[in-house]
């Protein structure tokens, strides 16, 4: 019999709403968890124990009563520290928000609060989701980074600390460490999920998304957070779809294959283990094309940084000229930077980024979905940064809906992950299909250290 800690939240919920484990069960399995690897992974920063249980018991006794419960009704969730819950700090692991305590709770939050799910506890994120690393441990080694700025939020999950945990993707931040830690990520399209009370890094970049061990698990918090909100000046005003019925419908996809730069920026090993899942694609009925990226690609990851570092320094100015030894040294030098920059310089970027996203979005529509190595290598022995974000960030620029699925090992042990691409506001195909790709590849991985 499998153990609590190893079920997915789906898995979870099925078994809740059975009655075959009890919310208070599920809750104390996973505190036990963390209290054996939490001491070494360093992957939470706040976890109030008496209150997780005590909603869990309140979950237990709705059960109990009989009352209507929701579709995560008695699961634990991480939340990245950059989610505001009203009366908790949000430190965004910087010393700026050292005392700041939000009287507001974010939309999705809310969300998931409604849709049952218990509140595990804040995890780790690099400084305000940005540049500098954290202290967060790669549970498949620790001399490796295990990304960012998620780092926290993935390897709670990937140690089973947690069955899923809430991140967000500027550049790479939910993508990359998804795949460096070996489980699932899933990217939206850019506003198909309210990022009302959210910290911000780039209004015009950021996206809310999650990491799990299953694809269900990320069709689940969709259903549960994708909607229209008023109150989000980008959050899309198109209804959310329905991404749990069809999960189990897709029937074997057109894939394309983009062969410029990814393929080409990849290690032997990387670009070995992709060829060797498109082969085993292709022979559960899949095509595959070859594609290539547009001109506009060539500018498109200068751009999106140039941008990112200009609408960060907008929203962080009154802090930054009042504390700015205070800020870590990789944010302070982003911030400097695009407090610099001039209005065209940024102008230009935005106009250069509209033709790119135009561009990617044709050619996303030839093909099914678009598949990608996540990364261009493994998790790298560099402790100095959450590792290389050329590979996840043109789909955050963009705002192409994107899944990171894990691959396989690499020689030295470690995880390996593709990604699938779909058009915008085509999450409901793009589940589907990866989860036809997740039954067929068949990978599930568990980090040695922790099993």
């Amino acid at each position: 019999m499998r153990q609590i800690h190893e079920l997915t939240a789906a898995e979870i919920a099925r078994q809740v709403r059975d009655r075959t484990i009890t919310p208070v069960e599920v809750a104390q399995g996973f505190l036990a968890r963390m209290d054996a690897l939490e001491p070494r992974l360093e992957a939470w920063v706040r976890v109030d124990r008496e209150t997780v249980l005590a909603d869990a018991q309140q979950r237990q006794a709705e059960l109990e009563s009989g009352a209507e419960t929701g579709p995560l009704h008695g699961v634990p969730i991480g939340i990245k520290d950059i989610y505001h819950i009203a009366g908790i700090p949000t430190t965004a692991g910087s010393k700026v928000y050292a005392d700041y305590v939000p009287d507001e709770t974010a939309v999705t939050i809310d969300l998931l609060h409604k849709a049952g799910a218990i509140m595990l506890g804040k995890t780790v994120t690099t400084e305000f989701a940005c540049l500098d690393p954290s202290h967060t441990k790669n549970p498949w080694n620790p001399a490796h980074t295990p990304g960012g700025s998620s780092s926290g939020s993935a390897v709670s999950v990937a140690a089973r600390m947690c069955p899923i945990a809430m991140g967000s993707q500027t550049v790479g931040s939910v993508l990359r460490p998804a795949s460096y830690n070996g489980i699932v990520g899933l990217k939206p399209t850019y506003g198909r999920v309210s990022r009302r009370g959210v910290v911000p890094v780039s209004w015009s970049l950021d996206t809310v998304g999650w990491m799990g061990r299953s694809v269900e698990d990320m069709a689940l918090l969709l259903q549960v957070m994708a909607g229209p909100d008023e109150l989000d000046p980008v959050a899309s005003r198109l209804p959310a779809g329905d991404y749990i019925s069809g999960l189990e419908s897709a029937r074997p996809p057109k894939i394309g294959l983009i062969t410029s730069f990814f393929m080409e920026e990849s290690d032997q090993e990387t670009q070995q283990r992709t060829r060797a899942v498109l082969e085993e694609l292709k022979s559960a009925g899949a095509s595959v094309l070859e594609l290539k990226l547009p001109e506009s690609f060539q500018t498109a990851f200068q751009d999106q940084l140039l941008i990112m570092g200009v609408e960060a320094a907008a929203f962080h100015k009154p802090m930054y000229e009042k504390q700015a030894q205070d800020y870590r040294p990789k944010l302070r030098e982003m911030l400097g930077q695009g407090l610099a920059t001039d209005a065209t310089t940024y102008s230009k970027a935005l106009e250069r980024r509209l033709r790119f996203t135009a561009d990617m979005k044709e050619l996303a529509e030839q093909a099914d979905v678009l598949l990608t190595p996540s990364t261009p290598t493994g998790p790298l022995a560099d402790l100095t940064n959450t590792g290389d974000t050329r590979f996840q960030g043109p789909w955050t620029s963009c705002g192409l809906p994107t899944i990171t699925l894990p691959a396989g090992l690499a020689e030295s042990g470690l995880p390996m992950g593709i990604q699938l691409i779909a058009p915008p506001f085509e999450e409901a195909r793009l589940l589907a299909i990866a989860r036809w790709c997740e039954k067929v590849i068949d990978v599930q991985l568990t980090p040695p250290a922790v099993s």
